[in-house]
């Protein structure tokens, strides 16, 4: 009970990925958003597996790879910003607005500082020594995580879905696409420090 509580605050609370998911419901709707809600939980969930066997550790001593990680997340974020912010002011579902997909919202998790974070700290937290099979603890991480990050994202996705009542004019669409890059700019200071 005191892990999924623990997912359900990391899932749920703004970040990168929040971000994205609101992006994606307000421009495409949640139909065409579930690509997108579906990679972030499936690339968390699978990044709270992998990290117990020790690849955050291994990422960690390894400052070449940590940087590659930091700048490859801010490269992406830029991207991933840019591509917000210059969209079409039309709020209805074309192919020009097309959220980010499954594999790259997936993907997006390894570079996502927030991600990191979390993963590192339920290893820290949750595994135990005596607690059985590491395999069968990273697996149970993993697979709570998706289950309980998979409605606390969606209330992202439908929040920016339900925004698309709001941004029914270009001006109004313009300032959210605006608003929306900028915080994921911002978010790039907690990437590279």
């Amino acid at each position: 009970m005191a892990f999924l509580l623990f997912a359900v605050v990391a899932a749920v609370t703004p970040g990168p990925s929040n971000v994205m998911l609101t992006a994606a419901g307000a421009h495409a709707g949640v139909l065409k958003g579930l690509p997108c809600l579906f990679g972030v939980t499936t690339g968390m969930g699978l990044m709270m597996f992998l990290v117990p066997f020790g690849l955050g550790s291994l990422v960690l001593q390894h400052p070449l790879v940590l940087k590659t990680l930091n700048w490859g997340g801010a490269a992406f974020l830029l991207w991933l910003s840019w591509r917000i912010a210059t969209s079409s002011s039309r709020i209805d579902a074309t192919p020009d607005s097309k959220p980010v997909g499954y594999l790259g919202a997936a993907v997006f998790q390894w570079v996502n500082p927030k991600s990191w974070l979390v993963s590192a700290s339920a290893a820290g937290t949750f595994l135990g020594a005596g607690a059985g099979s590491p395999v069968l603890q990273a697996a149970s991480l993993g697979g709570l995580f998706f289950l309980a990050a998979l409605p606390s994202c969606y209330l992202w996705l439908a929040f920016g879905a339900g925004l698309q009542r709001v941004l029914r004019t270009p001006g109004r669409l313009r300032t959210f696409n605006v608003v929306m890059a900028a915080l994921l700019v911002l978010s790039i200071a907690l990437i590279v420090h």
